[in-house]
């Protein structure tokens, strides 16, 4: 089994940064992709960003630019720098991690971290 345990979010106001973390654990051959997801109240959960093992970075179109995204493949951690924040970046994150066990390829979530970026 494995756990993706987020950290980082809170309050902030607009033009604020925020930087929230992904640490994952358990039996880990490999992870490919990481991502962040996010889901405002109301809408369907949709993705940030995601990165490769070697480092390849994929982002939604409203984010670039403004977010980063980032691993550290010894800790099994995936970051997300959030820098210019607007009012409608408010939602719930969620990390996303596709884990090799050695023997499956199996998708994993985390619980959710709520930002909330006031205007």
């Amino acid at each position: 089994q494995v756990q993706l345990v987020e950290s980082g979010g809170g309050l902030v106001q607009a033009g604020g940064s925020l930087r929230l973390s992904c640490a994952a654990s358990g039996i880990i051959f490999s992870i490919d992709p990481m991502g962040w997801y996010r889901q405002a109240p109301g809408k369907q959960r949709d993705r940030v960003a995601s990165i490769t093992s070697g480092g390849a970075t994929n982002y939604e179109d409203s984010m670039k630019g403004r977010f980063t995204i980032s691993r550290d493949n010894a800790k099994n951690t995936v970051y997300l720098q959030m820098d210019s924040l607007k009012p409608e970046d408010t939602a719930v994150y969620y990390c996303n991690a596709v884990v090799n066990n050695g023997y499956s390829l199996r998708d994993y979530w985390g619980q959710g971290t709520q930002v909330t970026v006031s205007s």
